[in-house]
């Protein structure tokens, strides 16, 4: 699903703006990628085109060759699967304003918003795939690609494996990263350094999980509001319908147990078909579906969609909201409120597949003081 008449948008002059868009042509020309990639090489590299280039040839996240990524999900993919083989230098991903991508008509894309503006918080939710070892180095860059682009203060991920965690420290080192796991596979929570706070971290486990699951939760300041992040990745297929309901039951009475003069909000992979939600009777009445309180937006229903989504090569077509954002107001005080949500990487990287079989769900919450 590739976006019709994107238009890239960079920040500053207009000299800064034509010059910037000379340096991606320029790298996009010689290295024959998009411009996506040619961005994130740039700001990575002080947008000093040559050391761009020399950058982008050097060796990232490498992969062995295998004849198929596995799919057993109680037995992931061990750390010398992909190896880390990129250089020990650190690159700041938002040291440099990042590109907006404005989407086709109608349909806005993620805004990038400055550091400096305590009056909206960001927050991407993503299932990165890393389980699936082709064209991992590209998907990879790809991801950082957009960490770059939108510059989001929260990040979620799940499916997050050592090698690909290990490359997201040097390559996103203006971001706190924590973890559910080191081993197999799991979820992590990344917090801008200059606009989060982490003030305490949890894991909550899931007792009868067959696939590694558990729950992620991080207690922060973000402009002068406590609130409580949580993330998950809850089991998968339709077959453990069942054990992913236990799941979800784990997550709410995490959510209601917060103090009520807290924020909470929890993103993740939750593989939920909306009649299990009903199943359990739904969510308690102060929890909120985000994507149902911002009136069910068309254009960001489906998050795993083998229709649009290529990667799995899949010979059926399955469009489902696997992915999901819930939100629980704090009673008194400032609010932070949903404003608006829109799908990430839904664009093709030059090895003609998308950064995760997952598209990835950006929200922006207004700050009400």
């Amino acid at each position: 699903m590739e976006l019709p008449g994107a238009v890239w948008s960079f920040p500053g002059d207009a000299a800064l703006i034509t010059d910037r868009e000379r340096r991606c042509a320029e790298f996009s020309s010689v290295v024959g990628c998009d411009r996506a990639v040619a961005q994130c090489f740039l700001a990575e590299n002080d947008w000093e085109l040559e050391r761009a280039i020399n950058s982008y040839f050097e060796p990232g996240v490498e992969s062995p060759p295998r004849e198929e990524a596995s799919t057993n999900l109680t037995s992931p993919p061990t750390s010398e699967t992909m190896p880390v083989t990129s250089s020990d230098m650190c690159i700041d991903l938002t040291e440099d304003a990042p590109v907006i991508i404005k989407q086709a008509p109608v349909v806005e894309g993620p805004k990038t918003l400055s550091q400096e503006d305590e009056s909206h918080i960001t927050l991407l939710t993503w299932n990165i795939d890393g389980i699936d070892q082709s064209n991992l180095q590209e998907r990879a860059r790809g991801v950082c690609s957009y960490l770059a682009l939108y510059s989001p203060d929260i990040v979620f991920l799940q499916e997050v494996i050592p090698p690909y965690y290990e490359y997201l420290k040097k390559r996103a080192v203006s971001y706190t990263i924590i973890v559910g796991n080191e081993d197999g596979y799991f979820i992590a929570i990344m917090l801008k350094k200059s606009r989060v706070k982490l003030l305490s971290q949890e894991i909550v486990p899931f007792p009868s999980t067959v696939m590694m699951r558990n729950l992620l939760i991080a207690n922060v300041d973000i402009c002068g509001q406590n609130i409580c992040l949580m993330t998950s990745h809850l089991e998968s297929t339709k077959e453990h319908a069942s054990e992913r309901q236990k799941q979800l039951q784990i997550v709410l009475k995490k959510i209601q147990e917060m103090p009520a003069s807290t924020t909470v909000i929890f993103g993740g992979d939750t593989n939920l078909r909306d009649q299990e939600v009903g199943k359990i009777g739904g969510l308690p009445s102060n929890i909120l579906d985000i994507w149902e309180l911002l009136g069910k937006p068309e254009h960001c229903r489906y998050t795993w969609d083998t229709k649009m989504n290529n990667n799995l090569k899949a010979s059926y077509t399955c469009r489902l909201r696997f992915d999901r954002i819930f939100y629980r107001a704090a009673e008194d005080g400032s609010q932070v409120v949903p404003h608006s949500l829109d799908l990430v990487g839904t664009e093709k990287l030059d090895c003609g597949r998308f950064p995760s079989d997952h598209w990835g769900l950006f929200c922006d919450f207004d700050v009400i003081l």
